[in-house]
């Protein structure tokens, strides 16, 4: 009950979805459920600075994989 005080409620950069950011706990974070490659990590970050929701890292992903 008092542990989801901890973590902020924050807009995706780039969708505005409202998330539970759980940077303090990232294994329980909804965005550690996507497996990115060194190259996705740096593609993204180059594009957006602030956390993403797990539905925009996947189609970052695939926007990468496309470009490759």
């Amino acid at each position: 009950m008092f542990e989801s005080a901890k973590h902020e409620i924050i807009s995706c950069e780039r969708c505005q979805t409202r998330i539970e950011c759980k940077a303090n706990n990232y294994t329980q974070c909804q965005c550690s459920v996507v497996r990115l490659s060194i190259n996705e990590v740096q593609y993204i970050s180059e594009l957006y600075e602030g956390c993403l929701c797990a539905k925009c890292l996947l189609e970052l992903q695939e926007e990468y994989q496309q470009n490759l």
